[in-house]
C-alpha cells in the first residue's frame, strides 16, 4: 500500500510529533511506501500575520504541492496528522479533487475548541462543544491569549463547518479514546467516521523493578500538566519520596525557585527518549497530575509498557488508561491535598505496589502495542479503500 503522510510540526516538539515519526516507521517496517508532506511553524516568523491567517484558512500552495504529490505518487490513502495552522484544510479538497480517501487523526480537540485542549483558566472547559464554531472562545481570547490569533482559529473551524470540510472530505477521523470518540460525536462529528485507535509505542522497553525509589513525573512542565498540583502535594509528602520531574515547559524556572527550599525534588530538564525510558523502568510509579483531558499520554503508555504503575486524575479521559487497582491508582483531579494521600497510601503498600507492576505490562500489551496498533490502522486503510466514493468538488482558491 502506498501512503501519503501529512504533518505540520510545532515550533516545540511533542506526543503528536512522536506519533508521526512512530506511525512513518510502522508503517515502512511492514513494507508499505509512504510519502511525506510537511510544514513547520518556524516558518510562522517568516511571513506576515495576514498572510498567516489567510494561509490557515486555504494555503493554496498546500493545496497544489498535495495535487501534485497525488498525481506523481498515486497513494492509495492521504492520512493527516496536523494541517494547522500553515497547511490548512486545503489539502483534504486536493485529495478529494484526486479521488483518494483522506484519514485524520485527532491528536487534540481543535475542531470543536480554539485552544485544542478544552483547558481555561485552570480547569476544564467545554463551552464551546456542540457550537457551529467556538465563538465563546474569543471572550477569553483562548489560543495564545490573543484576540486576532483567536479570531484566525475560529474563522478557519466556521468557514469549514460552513462548508461542509470535515463532513464531506474526510473518510475517517481517528479517536484516540472513546471519550474522545464520544466528545467529538457531541460536538457535530458523524459517529460513523469515527473509529477509535489509540496511541501506541514503537518498542517494547524491558520491563523495570521499580528500584530506584523515586515518583517520577515526565512530561511538559506547565500549567495544564497540573504541576502546582504535583509541587503542593509534594509540600506534604516530603522527603518520604524523592521525585523526579523530567520535562521543559513555561513553567520550569518557576517551579525550579519555588522548590529551592524543598527536599527530595529533582529537576532533570529535558531528557532523551532512552534517558525517559531507563527513567521510568525504576520509578516507583509515574504521577499524571494534568488538569485537563489529554487524548493519547505517550508518558502513560510508556509507563505502562515499562510495568511502571500510574497515579492519575479521575477525569473521565484517563479512564482508559489508568483503572484504580489494576495498573494505578486515581486521584481528585488539581487536589493536591488527596493526590499526597494516595502516593501515602501506596507507598505504604509494597505487596500492592509490586502486584501493579505485570499488571500495567499486561495493559500495555493488550492495547498499546505497535503490533496491535498496526492491526487498526489496516482495518483504518482496508474500509477507507473499500468504500471510495467522493465527490471531486475542488474549491476555489482564497
Amino acid at each position: 500500500m502506498k501512503i501519503l503522510q501529512v504533518h505540520n510540526f510545532y515550533q516545540h516538539p511533542g506526543g503528536e510529533d512522536q506519533v508521526f515519526a512512530a506511525e512513518y516507521e510502522l508503517l515502512t517496517k511492514y513494507g508499505h511506501e509512504v510519502i511525506r508532506y510537511e510544514a513547520h511553524n518556524d516558518e510562522l516568523s517568516q511571513i506576515s500575520a495576514p498572510r498567516a491567517a489567510l494561509r490557515t484558512l486555504w494555503n493554496n500552495a498546500s493545496y497544489r504541492a498535495v495535487r501534485r504529490l497525488i498525481a506523481q505518487n498515486r497513494p492509495d490513502i492521504v492520512h493527516c496528522h496536523n494541517t494547522f495552522p500553515l497547511i490548512s484544510p486545503s489539502i483534504y479538497y486536493a485529495a478529494s479533487a484526486e479521488g483518494v480517501p483522506v484519514i485524520q487523526t485527532l491528536h487534540n480537540y481543535r475542531l470543536l475548541c480554539a485552544s485544542a485542549n478544552f483547558f481555561r483558566s485552570g480547569k476544564v472547559c467545554q463551552d464551546c462543544v456542540g457550537a457551529s464554531a467556538p465563538y465563546k472562545s474569543l471572550l477569553h481570547r483562548c489560543y495564545r491569549n490573543s484576540l486576532a490569533a483567536t479570531a484566525v482559529t475560529v474563522s478557519m473551524l466556521a468557514v469549514h463547518r460552513a462548508a461542509g470540510t470535515w463532513d464531506s472530505r474526510i473518510h475517517t477521523y481517528i479517536a484516540l479514546s472513546n471519550f474522545a470518540r464520544s466528545t467529538f460525536i457531541r460536538g457535530g462529528l458523524r459517529a460513523g467516521k469515527l473509529v477509535v485507535k489509540p496511541n501506541f509505542l514503537a518498542a517494547r522497553p524491558v520491563a523495570g523493578s521499580g528500584d530506584g525509589g523515586y515518583a517520577l513525573f515526565l512530561g511538559r512542565i506547565c500549567e495544564e500538566k497540573g504541576i502546582r498540583t504535583l509541587l503542593d502535594a509534594w509540600r506534604i509528602v516530603g522527603p518520604r519520596l524523592p521525585l523526579k520531574i523530567a520535562g521543559s515547559g513555561p513553567l520550569l524556572n518557576w517551579g525550579r525557585e519555588a522548590t529551592a527550599a524543598m527536599p527530595g525534588i529533582e529537576w532533570l530538564g529535558h531528557v532523551d527518549h532512552e534517558d525517559a525510558v531507563e527513567l521510568t523502568r525504576r520509578a516507583r510509579f509515574l504521577i499524571c497530575a494534568s488538569l485537563y483531558h489529554e487524548s493519547g499520554p505517550l508518558a502513560v503508555i510508556e509507563a505502562l509498557a515499562c510495568g511502571t504503575p500510574v497515579i492519575a486524575p479521575d477525569l473521565a479521559s484517563m479512564d482508559e488508561f489508568v483503572v484504580e487497582g489494576e495498573n494505578g491508582l486515581r486521584f481528585l483531579a488539581g487536589d493536591a491535598a488527596h493526590l499526597a494521600e494516595r502516593v501515602l497510601w501506596l507507598l505504604g503498600q509494597p505487596e500492592l505496589l509490586r502486584a501493579l507492576r505485570p499488571k500495567a505490562r499486561l495493559s500495555f500489551e493488550q492495547n498499546y502495542t505497535a503490533e496491535r496498533n498496526y492491526e487498526l490502522l489496516m482495518n483504518i486503510y482496508s474500509r477507507a479503500l473499500e468504500s471510495r466514493r467522493y465527490s471531486t468538488f475542488s474549491m476555489a482558491p482564497i
